[in-house]
C-alpha cells in the first residue's frame, strides 16, 4: 500500500487510549505531599484530561478538568467516569485554557500541562524507547504534532540512542502552527478551523517544546482532512483497530507522500483511540463514497406499473445492491406522466457504480449524474 515497511505503535490500546497516560503519570509523580493535598487542574481537549484524571485517581489526587465546550462527547463522559471534576468553558482550547488559569488564581491547584512541561515531555518520550527496543532497525518515526510534548520527547529519546533517526512531524493543513516554527514561514496567515484531529488542534508548540523541534525534528509535514479521515478508515479496514484523527494523521502523512518513505523502514505513532461513535459512523461512510463503495443516482422513469421493478432488477443483475430509494413525482423537473427514481447504492467500487449506470442507460433510462 505505501512501499515502506511500516511498523505501528499503537498507544490507542492504553488504558484512556492515548499516549498521554505517559506524560501525566510522569508529572504527577514528581509532587510532593503538599501539592498532592491541594489537587491538580489540567485543561484539555480530552487526552490529556483522561490521562491526569486516571493517574491521579489511581494516587488519590483530586482533579479538576478543564475542557472546551465542544469536545467529544466520549472524551467528556469518560473523563468523569475516571472520578474527574470537568469543567466546560470556551469554544476552544485558548478560551478554555483562560477560564483554567482564573480558576488557578481561585483554588490553587497544581496546574499539569498537557505538552509545555519537561517531566510531561519525558513521560512521552517512553514511545520511543520502547519502538526502538523492538525495532532497533527503524529509519523514520512520524509523530502528531499539537503542542509539540509529544514529538519533544520522542525526538529527544530516539536521538540519544540514534542520532541518524529521522523524526517527522504532522499536521492538519489547517493548524499548520509548528510546521511553521519549523520551517520558518509566515506565520502571519490564518491558523484553525474545525478538524478531525481536534486532539493535535493547536496554535502553536509550547516554549518548551519549540526549541527541541527546531533543532531535532527533521520536517513538519501538513496533511488535507479527507487524508485524515480516510486514515480513520484504513485502520479500522485493515488493523481492525479504531483511532481518533489524531492517532491517524501519521498513516495520513505516510499515504499522502509515499515517495519520501519507499523502501524505508518507518515508525507510525498510532497517539490514540478516543473517537466519537457518531463522528466515527460518518467519517466510515463517507469513506464508502469517496471510493465509490456507495453511489447516489437519480433515475428517470416512466409513472407506470412494474418500473421500479424494472430498474431493481437491472441494478441486481449488474451486482449492486440498493441500500435505500425514494420515489417521487412532486419534487422534481421531470414532466407530469414521469417520476424520478433515487437510488443509494452499494458496488465495488466507482467502475462498478459507473458499470451499473450504463445498464440502466442501456435499457434506456436517463440516469443522473450524467
Amino acid at each position: 500500500m505505501t512501499g515502506a515497511d511500516v511498523w505501528l505503535k499503537l498507544e490507542n490500546l492504553q488504558y484512556t487510549a492515548s499516549f498521554k497516560d505517559r506524560g501525566s503519570l510522569n508529572r504527577l509523580l514528581q509532587l510532593d505531599e503538599e501539592e498532592r493535598q491541594r489537587g491538580v487542574l489540567a485543561v484539555s481537549a480530552g487526552n490529556h484530561a483522561q490521562g491526569v484524571a486516571y493517574h491521579a485517581g489511581r494516587l488519590g489526587i483530586p482533579a479538576t478538568i478543564v475542557m472546551p465546550r465542544f469536545t467529544p462527547n466520549v472524551k467528556v463522559a469518560n473523563t468523569r467516569a475516571l472520578g474527574a471534576e470537568v469543567v466546560l468553558a470556551g469554544d476552544d482550547f485558548p478560551s478554555a485554557a483562560r477560564h483554567a488559569d482564573e480558576l488557578l488564581e481561585q483554588h490553587g491547584q497544581v496546574f499539569v500541562p498537557p505538552y509545555n512541561d519537561a517531566a510531561v515531555m519525558a513521560g512521552q518520550g517512553t514511545v520511543a524507547i520502547e519502538m526502538l527496543d523492538d525495532q532497533p532497525d527503524l529509519e523514520v518515526l512520524i509523530v502528531p504534532v499539537g503542542g509539540g510534548g509529544l514529538i519533544a520527547g520522542v525526538a529527544v529519546a530516539a536521538c540519544a540512542r540514534r542520532p541518524d533517526i529521522e523524526v517527522i512531524g504532522v499536521q492538519s493543513e489547517r493548524w499548520p502552527g509548528t510546521h511553521r516554527l519549523k520551517h520558518d514561514a509566515d506565520e502571519s496567515g490564518t491558523v484553525g478551523g474545525q478538524t478531525i484531529a481536534e486532539g493535535i488542534a493547536v496554535a502553536r508548540a509550547g516554549e518548551l517544546p519549540a526549541p527541541i523541534i527546531r533543532d531535532l525534528v527533521h520536517a513538519v509535514r501538513l496533511v488535507p482532512e479527507p487524508a485524515i479521515e480516510a486514515a480513520v478508515a484504513t485502520l479500522i479496514e485493515i488493523e481492525k483497530t479504531v483511532v481518533e484523527g489524531a492517532g491517524a494523521i501519521a498513516l495520513a502523512a505516510l499515504r499522502t507522500e509515499p515517495e519520501l518513505y519507499a523502501g524505508r523502514r518507518v515508525g507510525l505513532v498510532v497517539s490514540g483511540g478516543n473517537i466519537d461513535t457518531r463522528l466515527l459512523a460518518n467519517v466510515l461512510q463517507r469513506e464508502l463514497i469517496r471510493t465509490g463503495r456507495l453511489s447516489r443516482m437519480s433515475v428517470d422513469l416512466r409513472d407506470v406499473p412494474g418500473e421500479l421493478a424494472s430498474v431493481s432488477a437491472i441494478v441486481g443483475e449488474h451486482g449492486a445492491n440498493i441500500v435505500e430509494v425514494s420515489h417521487q413525482r412532486m419534487w422534481s423537473d421531470v414532466i407530469a406522466t414521469a417520476a424520478v427514481l433515487d437510488l443509494a447504492i452499494e458496488t465495488r467500487d466507482a467502475d462498478h457504480a459507473t458499470d451499473v449506470a450504463n445498464g440502466l442507460r442501456g435499457a434506456g433510462y436517463r440516469v443522473r449524474p450524467e
